[in-house]
């Protein structure tokens, strides 16, 4: 394949793997906040009795995930992989 024609290919398969990522990252992202939201409903004390030590728990957790979120997203490197030297 000639050098434009490799150039118009690789741009078309970066245009459809942003455009999945957009979609999944929409999607996906809706859905972690409909999720989140459906948590803060347990916050109404007329129905649930909790202390604020079940909520540190919680938020943690949380946190914790969203931390491991921006970790993956700055790092091109596999997390399944196993980092080991000599």
């Amino acid at each position: 394949m000639s050098e434009p024609a490799l150039k118009i290919a690789d741009d078309a398969s970066a245009s459809a793997k942003r455009e999945k990522f957009v979609k999944l990252a929409e999607s996906r992202t809706v859905n972690a906040i409909k999720a989140i939201r459906i948590i803060g409903k347990l916050g109404n004390r007329n129905a649930y009795d909790y202390d604020d030590a079940d909520v540190r728990k919680i938020v943690k957790a949380l946190n914790d995930e969203i931390e491991a979120l921006k970790n993956r997203m700055k790092t091109t490197k596999s997390s399944d992989g196993v980092d080991f030297k000599l």
